[in-house]
């Protein structure tokens, strides 16, 4: 089939990659002037299966503008509209019977897009900055309780993970901070960080040698359905070149465009409930590798993580609603640097001719499920692969797997019936 890819973000890439390995003749369309320019950019490292576990909190919470404490989705500024609506849904999911299952499917997904991932760096011989093995620190013992239900959850699923004391915890990350408290953590072992954007990069290269075809600087102005079996019309428009635009047929487009999606599908009466929700990362150079993490740990109380990818630390964590693109949030910013000070301190270079801080903010395209939507849409050109929240890079690889299999009519390795598009009218 000829089949377009709309976004080169992680998931785009990755989509692109299987389908033209399947035999498709796959061209991606990109507004930016490179891969992983956007959400993919600098987003959080962890990919370990399991570390999406409401570790900290059982259920969700909002916080205020106002307000200062940690955890839960921050409100930038009151919600507008149809906004209310999006956040009600929200809280709603992270409640009742239905709530446990939607986290059996979203761990489900991530130890599958684990082990594709594994799977394609180790087929295609990739060279991108990753470890293995991950902690989830609790600094209290009521953090520890908090959590029970989500480990019990984890061995359920069979997911690879062991609970450990304090000191068990310090002898694999021997850098902890032995003046921070600490009463136990959770180890996940497997795949556990691994560099978004340098992934991305890589798969580009590993598609375009198959033969997919990479077109940047270009936006995809419109989706046209053709018919039952005659395919979709795109138009396109140049930034490259300004004033020039085309319209161009395929046997099937994918969706994969983050944020940028809802505005794309709206026309064709395809409404999504997406928001973007905005997170946060540092990124430095290591000082002393002695003080520097061995490789991933995450802060359950703070829902920070601090991953360790070649000689730079990724710290990243927050999740705003109604921030402003472009403008990242100085007190979240500021908290990142606090925990990687807390448990790491020193293990960065912050200033001086040698000091390079990267900060960085990045929309996540969200749904108040969490699920992300994998698929074909009541339009059978047009398919989607996107909604996955902050859980992106750790389901990029499982996603477009599945994705291709359906688009091919063959049944995936894991259960897609949960992030059908069809559950949300599409």
């Amino acid at each position: 089939m000829k089949v377009a890819v709309v976004g080169a973000g992680v998931i785009g890439t990755t989509t692109a990659f299987e389908l033209t390995r399947d035999g498709h003749e796959v061209t991606v369309f990109e507004r930016r002037s490179t891969v992983a320019e956007e959400a993919s950019f600098a987003s959080g490292a962890l990919v370990a299966a399991g570390w999406t576990a409401p570790w900290g909190r059982p259920e969700r919470s909002l916080r205020m503008p106002w307000a200062t404490r940690p955890g839960g989705l921050k409100l930038a500024r009151l919600p507008r509209g149809g906004e209310w609506r999006w956040i009600w849904r929200w809280l709603q999911a992270g409640q009742g019977p239905h709530q446990a299952d939607r986290h059996r499917q979203i761990h489900q997904w991530v130890q599958y897009s684990q082990q594709r991932l594994l799977a394609i760096t180790e087929e295609r011989d990739l060279d991108h900055d990753r470890s293995q093995g991950m902690l989830v620190l609790w600094r209290q013992a009521r953090e520890a309780e908090q959590a029970q239900p989500a480990l019990q959850q984890m061995k359920e699923l069979g997911i690879p993970c062991r609970e450990l004391s304090a000191d068990q915890a310090r002898a694999l990350e021997p850098a902890l901070n032995p003046e921070t408290p600490l009463h136990g953590a959770i180890e996940l072992g497997g795949e556990a960080a691994a560099n978004c954007r340098e992934f991305a990069l890589s798969i580009r290269v590993e598609a375009q040698q198959l033969g997919c075809r990479f077109v940047f600087s270009t936006t995809v102005d419109a989706v046209e359905p053709l018919g039952p079996t005659a395919g979709v019309n795109l138009r396109l428009s140049s930034s490259a070149n300004a004033g020039t635009s085309d319209v161009q047929r395929f046997d099937a487009v994918v969706v994969c465009a983050g944020v940028q999606s809802t505005g794309l599908l709206r026309p064709l009466g395809l409404r999504l409930p997406l928001q973007p929700v905005y997170s946060h990362s540092l990124s430095a150079a290591v000082r002393e590798p002695l003080d520097a993490p061995m490789s991933a740990v995450l802060d359950a109380g703070y829902g920070i993580s601090i991953a360790r990818l070649g000689q730079r630390i990724r710290v990243a964590g927050g999740s705003e609603f109604g921030a402003t693109p472009g403008q990242p949030s100085k007190a979240t910013l500021k908290q990142l640097y606090a925990v990687l000070s807390d448990w790491f301190p020193g293990s960065v270079r912050l200033g001086g001719p040698r000091g390079s801080v990267q900060e960085w903010q990045g929309a996540q395209a969200t749904l108040p499920d969490g699920l992300p939507l994998v698929g074909a849409t009541r339009f059978p050109a047009v398919w989607v692969n996107l909604g996955h929240g902050s859980a992106g890079w750790a389901m990029a690889c499982g996603t477009a797997r599945a994705l291709a299999d359906q688009l091919a009519a063959r049944s995936p390795d894991i259960d897609v019936s949960g992030s059908s598009p069809q559950r949300h009218g599409l």
